[in-house]
């Protein structure tokens, strides 16, 4: 990648790598690597070493900020702030997708935007600002990208809101003795690159709540957020 490319994604990442062929490494997603001659280096040693970084960040935070959670907790918290949707999230404000180099074939099928090459791709940064830097600024990196994440507080009050949708619908319905729901793939729509998912939760044949997104998985979120907003709004 050119010289200035860099400099400019440093400035998004407010890091100055003192080796800035690591941060280039962290760009080079395996499609690039497998199709030059010889084969060129990926990010994969990169983004193995981020994750565990990652890990040990957000585990050091939730302990520290949270004494009276129990682990159980803790583990469902760093589960949900570490999965891909969330990090690709992270990455999006980056615009890390815009610094990839990927091969032409994943290029053509969207991959500057998918959650898993975007979420990869953060996790290789945070692995080559560790081995550039060390720990404090991969702690500082961290911690400022994901700042209003691990500031969020419970809808209840509560220190911290580690379970997502899903869960907390069953947790609720099962209180209830409704049983437990089910999720049903109502339409697909769009192009295989990009496609649009639509769900339903039901129990039994009652619908709970509809909703969409870019896999099964966030529609099947949606869908337990609507229909948990639908059984708060009726106070039970």
């Amino acid at each position: 990648m050119n010289t200035g490319a860099l400099q400019a994604l440093q400035g998004a990442l407010r890091y100055s790598f003192a080796r800035p062929e690591l941060l280039d490494r962290a760009l080079v997603h395996r499609s690039w690597a497998h199709d030059q001659t010889p084969a060129a280096v990926d990010n994969e040693r990169l983004e193995f070493l981020g994750d565990a970084v990652l890990g040990l960040v957000i585990a050091e935070y939730l302990v520290r900020e949270f004494p009276d959670v129990d682990e159980g907790r803790l583990t469902r918290a760093r589960a949900m702030l570490v999965r891909a949707e969330s990090l690709s999230r992270h990455a999006r404000t980056l615009e890390l997708g815009e610094y990839l180099r990927l091969g032409r074939g994943e290029a053509d099928q969207g991959g500057r935007e998918k959650d898993s090459i975007l979420s990869d791709a953060l996790e290789a940064v945070i692995g080559a600002i560790y081995r550039d830097g060390g720990f404090d600024p991969a702690r500082a990196f961290v911690t400022r990208l994901m700042a209003d994440s691990l500031a969020r507080r419970d809808r209840d009050g509560g220190p911290w809101s580690p379970r997502n949708p899903r869960t907390e619908l069953q947790e609720r319905l099962q209180q209830q003795r409704r049983g437990t729901p089910r999720y049903e793939v109502l339409s697909r729509s769009g192009p295989d690159h990009s496609p649009e998912f639509l769900s339903a939760v039901l129990i039994g044949d009652t619908e709970l709540g509809q909703g969409a997104g870019s896999s099964k998985r966030e529609a099947y979120e949606a869908a337990a957020k609507a229909a948990l907003d639908a059984v708060i709004g009726k106070g039970t």
